[in-house]
């Protein structure tokens, strides 16, 4: 039998803990992915701009490094790096597609908003103080999820249990482990649906709330899918949902969907104002309130007109320029969900959506248009300004860094003797061979002193021979001629 050694084992876990850890990564960068090639469409341009201004202000650096090089190779090397980072980041915008690049007399009219769940940044999601905050930020529609009770009554839930979003746990323990619908109405009235929100502030929003918001916010229960119906009626605004399936041991497993449209059809509210966003049971819905329109996430738009379905509800991160083109040619509406940001919201708006559904209402109610629409001529004009303007300083740059080091070098070789230059030339290099250059330049010295010397010498010779030679009298001079 074979045994791991505890190093063995150690390693094992390791191992195991690494893939994991991969493939979490992998699956968070995916989506990240996604939203990160969004983002660069609203900031291309200006992040375009600043590398410019980065890599050009790093011209000092390197065409200093140029100049100080004392190998050609290096030199090349340095300037064929640069050059390719220069072409390449002033040749980007051929391939930026960012759609706020465009003529302002071509922006389309601004989205429509769908509160998802109300406005769950400012009240706890699916409570009618959530959707009556929505509709004070004019929303155009109100989003939500419909399950039915164990006794027969629709009401309004997302998740697959009370505990996220009520205080069933102290209230009703037994039913905390079991889905929503597998309770009485009668219970679930019972349960509070808003001091969750005020102690999780999911949004971080709560400290915004006024002390009556947060006293209305913490007495909330859980909203009856009729009192959503007649509110939504009384401000003629547009209810979408979702019928979620129910346990097979439900009572009503089988009639769920006609116990919410007789529900629909008893609120009274028009039908053309209710969208059907469930993918099963379409055809019963149609039977029994032709008039309710329906949505799907699908893309198949040959499907989408055949079945008659009006909206195509998809994430973000799914639409394509295609996508909206076509769903505005078939008349079909493209929603998009989920949307909280305005630089996200004016991407969308830009490129032709028609209506996003989001749990910002508050903050994309507020934006009057998009953070920036820039006409593609203006955009080439800064591009190629910016581009010159870089150019034209980087060469300055090259040509300033250059010329003070030729002064230096012929200011040097004005002044330093050539064991000098070539020990200044030396001070990279290993420290035996600047051991070596400074021996020679003391040698040099104490050779040029000794020749001094010895001129000296001679010249006080010479200077004594002429001082001898003057001092003979004429007497002395004609003597020797007599002799």
């Amino acid at each position: 039998m074979f045994f791991f050694s505890p190093i063995q084992a150690f390693l094992v876990v390791i191992l195991g803990t690494t893939v994991l850890a991969m493939a979490s990564i992998e699956q968070m960068w995916t989506e990240e992915w996604e939203v990160l090639i969004i983002s660069l469409q609203a900031t291309a341009p200006f992040l375009h701009i600043g590398a410019v201004a980065v890599v050009t202000m790093l011209s000092w650096i390197v065409a200093g490094q140029f100049a100080r090089s004392e190998k050609a190779i290096f030199q090349i090397c340095i300037i064929l790096a640069y050059l390719a980072v220069l072409i390449a980041l002033y040749l980007v915008p051929l391939t930026i597609s960012s759609p706020c690049i465009m003529d302002k007399k071509d922006l389309g009219t601004k989205p429509r908003i769908i509160g998802h769940r109300g406005a769950p940044m400012l009240a706890p999601e699916n409570t009618l103080m959530s959707f009556k905050r929505a509709l004070e930020n004019d929303v155009y529609g109100l989003q939500t999820d419909v399950m039915i009770s164990y006794d027969g009554i629709p009401f309004l839930m997302h998740d697959s249990s009370l505990r996220r979003t009520t205080n069933v746990d102290s209230v009703f323990p037994f039913l905390s482990s079991e889905p929503p619908s597998m309770a009485n109405w009668t219970d679930l009235e019972r349960l509070n649906a808003g001091e969750w929100f005020l102690k999780d502030d999911p949004f971080w929003t709560v400290s915004s709330l006024s002390p009556s918001e947060i006293f209305e916010a913490g007495n909330q229960s859980i909203c009856k899918l009729i009192d959503l119906l007649r509110l939504a009626k009384e401000s003629n605004v547009t209810v979408l949902f979702k019928s979620l399936p129910l346990p097979p041991a439900h009572p009503h497993y089988k009639d769920r969907i006609n116990i919410t449209i007789n529900t629909i059809l008893a609120s009274g509210i028009p039908q053309e104002l209710v969208i059907w966003l469930s993918e099963s049971d379409r055809q019963l819905v149609q039977k029994l309130a032709p008039g309710i329109q329906h949505a799907s996430n699908v893309k198949d738009f040959k499907r989408l007109r055949e079945r008659g379905i009006t909206m195509l509800n998809l994430r973000y991160t799914e639409i394509i320029d295609e996508d909206i083109r076509e769903s505005a040619s078939d008349n079909i509406t493209l929603n998009v969900y989920i949307v909280n940001k305005s630089w996200l919201y004016s991407v969308l708006w830009c490129a032709g959506v028609q209506s996003v559904t989001s749990d910002a209402a508050n903050i994309l109610h507020n934006v009057p248009f998009p953070i920036w629409v820039m006409p593609p001529d203006e955009y080439s004009l800064i591009w190629i300004t910016s581009d010159l303007v870089s150019f034209t300083v980087i060469i300055g740059v090259f040509i300033l860094q250059n010329y003070h080091l030729i002064r230096w070098r012929l200011g040097s070789i004005r002044t330093y003797n050539p064991e000098q230059i070539m020990l200044s030339a030396a001070v990279r290099r290993a420290s035996r061979d600047v051991r070596i250059m400074k021996e020679k330049l003391i040698f040099s010295e104490i050779n040029n002193s000794m020749d001094n010397a010895e001129e000296l010498s001679l010249c006080s010779e010479n200077r004594y021979d002429g001082f001898a030679n003057d001092a003979i009298s004429p007497a002395t001079e004609a003597k020797v001629h007599s002799n």
